[in-house]
Parts: structure tokens; C-alpha cells; sequence
């Protein structure tokens, strides 16, 4: 018997003697005079017992039934569901074998099972959380988490990650490497689907910030750093009319971070009992069951509901801003050299100005060479190299009927000829003196 039981016990007794009104007692129970008068029959006929609920203790009628009990618990007993939380454990229950509980009765089922061990809320340092954005395509964070994605069933994978601060919706992309190139593929994949964000966030990598290289002497003098070119990235960010704003700590870009961290535990055990070997399998499992989810179920609505994105200009091309691009200078035979190859520009296009002008080259990711002179693309082709001229002068003296190895004819036995002795040498020196 609780408390609160002995207490309504204490006023049904009053009331049975007369002391108060049943009125009174059920004011002061919060039930209804009709209540009262049904305790207190109760009272009479089985003593103190009445004020306790008949049900307590019994099994409740909606409890689930034993056999699905152990059903469940089989089968997150198996090693595809090792290192599952209770929260991803119901939903996957429901899903993949309906077996439709709450993730608390999981979470009783798994503990007593041995599955999961509740763990003691840390009171950690607070952290004064900086505002959204409040629109869509206001700021972008963009980053690229390096894990066993696979759990050792493939190669080594790079997620690449796009979310938007004021929605948290999100775009990624499995890769084989964290290069330029792939980070320039998921950029245009985010423009070409949602058009030009106002500003990208992402941290100091060497992909979006040229590294300052400064002397110790300059240190301690104190000079102020020569401004650096940006890196292809930056460079096809400032074409696109795009802010980018680096993070100072991994904190400050704590969107994509959580997505990362939700990433490596929900994505990895989908992609686990999906049986992904691949990468192509892991974003055929990314496009179609991942990021639908989360587009789905951890975004929220903006402020404000307009759309900060930009569409694409028609001066914007993608193939040509998201390459490789560099500056040479055209030679007097119209030519310039790239990448260990020389390029001889067409008669056709050959115009006034461009002998020992400046032209961008363009390495595109499709493996082709663009080179634009001010507004127009030049048509080019590969120059052959011709053989060096020590090669062709060899060529020439033996072709003129010199010695093997280019030896004179007055050398010819001139080691054989007999000379004076070291007597006569020097008589004939000093006589000359």
C-alpha cells in the first residue's frame, strides 16, 4: 500500500464515521460522490484492500506476448545487429520483421537481455549554439568524413558531405579519395539540383586555402603576409559569385558534423544488413534509403520561406569553372606547353595579340584541354617533339665521314710520335731564355 493509498484510506474512514460528509470527502479526493459511496460499500465488505486497484500487479492486456519477446530478442542476438541502440533496433524490427514495439520496450527487452547497457547522462560543458540561417541556400556546410564505412567488406571509401544550415537538408556522396576533383563533382551536383548557394562553410584544408609559407625572419619582423592565389576550389567558387567563410574549430561547423556522426552508425549498419560490398552499392543504398530518411525526418522549416539559391547565368559553365585551370604563355610559334605536352594552336584561330599573350588553360575532369583566349576557345592539337640538336649535330659529323666517336685526324697517332728527352728539354729551354 502507497502513501497516497493510506491517505484516501485515513478519509474514507472519516467519512464512514460520520466526521465528514461524503461531499466533503469527495471534494477531497477529487472524485465524484458517487465514487465515494462505492468505496466506501467496498470499505465495508473487504476491509482496507478496497482503496487498492484489483489490477495491481496482474500483466497488463496490452502486454506483448512472450514468443515475440524472444523472437526479437533472437534476432538482434545475431551479429548483423552487433552495436544497434534501442532507437535504431525498433525501427528495424518494424521494417525488416514487423514486429511493431516501442523503443522503450526494446530498450527493457535488450537490458535485460544483456544487448545494451543503459549508460549515465555526462553533464558536459554548455555550449551557446549558434542561430540557423534563416534561409534556404543562405549557407551551405560542406566537409569529408574519412571511416570504415564498409567494415572491411571493400575498398577504402570518403563520404562527402553537403547539409544546409537553415533546413539541415543534406546531399552526399561516396568517393575514393578526398581530392579536388571529387569535391568539384559535389559541387556541381548540389548547383545543378539546387542552383548557387550564397556562401559555403568549410574548414582550413588545404582544398579550399592556400597554406601561408612565411620565413622566420619575416616572422620576427613582423611583415605582413603576401596574399596567396586560391586554390582551384576558391578559385571556381569566386567565378560561381560564391562566399566561402572558413571554420575555425570543428564545432563552428557542427551541422555536418552530426551528420557525419549519425552517418557512422546508422548508415554503417544499413549498409551492413543490405550487404553493400561496393562503392557503387554504397550510394545506390545512400541515394535510395539513406539520405531519403534524413531529408525526411531531421530537417526543419526555415525562417523564412524564400529561397536564397541563384540559378546558373548563362556565362556559367560548369564544365569549364569546375576544372583545373592555369595560365601560359603563347610562344612566337604558337604553341604552349602543359602538363609535359606541347599544344600548337590552329592556323585558323591564330589572331593579332596572341603571340606572347597570356591564355587559360582548362583541364577539364573529363580528361580534355580547353585554352581560351579572352572570350574565345581556341581549337588546338598535340605537336610531336622534335629530336635535340646535340642528336642531329653527331648525325651530321658522322655523316661527313669523321672518325667513331668524333676523333680529329691530326690526333692520329699523335702519342706515337718520339719527343726529347728531359736533358734535351731543358738545354732547349734555356737556350731560349
Amino acid at each position: 500500500m502507497t502513501q497516497g493509498d493510506r491517505d484516501r484510506l485515513v478519509t474514507l474512514r472519516k467519512a464512514q464515521k460520520r466526521l465528514i460528509k461524503q461531499r466533503e470527502a469527495a471534494e477531497e479526493l477529487g472524485l465524484s460522490v458517487r465514487q465515494v459511496k462505492r468505496l466506501l460499500y467496498a470499505l465495508k465488505k473487504h476491509g482496507d484492500k478496497a482503496v487498492i486497484h484489483a489490477l495491481r500487479g496482474a500483466p497488463s492486456n496490452r502486454r506483448v506476448a512472450e514468443k515475440v519477446q524472444q523472437k526479437a530478442i533472437k534476432i538482434l542476438s545475431t551479429d548483423d545487429y552487433a552495436g544497434f541502440g534501442p532507437t535504431l533496433a525498433s525501427e528495424y524490427l518494424a521494417s525488416r520483421h514487423q514486429i511493431v514495439v516501442s523503443r522503450e520496450t526494446v530498450r527493457a527487452w535488450m537490458t535485460a537481455a544483456g544487448l545494451w547497457k543503459p549508460g549515465k547522462q555526462k553533464i558536459e560543458r554548455i555550449h551557446e549554439w549558434r542561430a540557423r540561417r534563416s534561409r534556404y541556400g543562405e549557407l551551405v556546410q560542406w566537409d569529408t568524413s574519412d571511416h570504415d564505412w564498409l567494415e572491411g567488406r571493400g575498398e577504402r571509401l570518403y563520404l562527402i558531405g553537403m547539409i544546409d544550415d537553415a533546413t539541415s537538408r543534406a546531399m552526399a556522396r561516396f568517393v575514393d579519395s578526398d581530392s579536388t576533383v571529387e569535391n568539384m563533382g559535389m559541387l556541381e551536383r548540389w548547383l545543378l539540383r539546387h542552383g548557387r548557394m550564397l556562401g559555403c562553410y568549410t574548414d582550413k584544408a588545404g582544398l579550399f586555402q592556400t597554406a601561408h609559407k612565411t620565413k622566420r625572419e619575416e616572422q620576427r619582423e613582423g611583415k605582413d603576409r603576401q596574399p596567396l592565389p586560391p586554390t582551384q576550389i576558391g578559385r571556381a567558387l569566386e567565378e560561381l559569385n560564391i562566399v566561402w567563410t572558413p571554420a575555425h574549430s570543428p564545432q563552428a561547423k557542427g551541422r555536418i558534423e552530426r551528420f557525419f556522426e549519425t552517418a557512422q552508425d546508422r548508415l554503417v549498419k544499413g549498409m551492413r544488413l543490405a550487404g553493400a560490398k561496393t562503392m557503387a552499392q554504397a550510394n545506390a543504398y545512400l541515394e535510395k534509403e539513406y539520405l531519403p530518411w534524413w531529408n525526411r525526418t531531421r530537417t526543419v522549416a526555415p525562417a523564412n520561406e524564400d529561397d536564397a539559391h541563384r540559378p546558373l547565368e548563362k556565362h556559367q559553365d560548369l564544365a569549364a569553372i569546375l576544372s583545373h585551370v592555369e595560365s601560359r604563355q603563347v610562344k612566337n610559334d604558337y604553341t604552349i606547353q602543359f602538363a609535359g605536352k606541347i599544344y600548337g594552336i590552329e592556323r585558323a584561330d591564330i589572331g593579332t595579340g596572341l603571340r606572347g599573350a597570356a591564355v587559360r588553360v582548362e583541364q577539364r575532369r573529363d580528361g580534355t584541354v580547353a585554352i581560351r583566349f579572352r572570350d574565345k576557345y581556341l581549337r588546338c592539337q598535340i605537336c610531336a617533339r622534335a629530336r635535340p640538336a646535340v642528336a642531329a649535330r653527331v648525325a651530321s659529323a658522322r655523316k661527313k665521314g669523321s672518325p667513331a666517336g668524333g676523333q680529329k685526324a691530326w690526333m692520329k697517332d699523335f702519342m706515337k710520335k718520339p719527343g726529347p728527352s728531359l736533358g734535351q728539354a731543358i738545354a732547349i729551354s734555356n737556350a731560349t731564355s
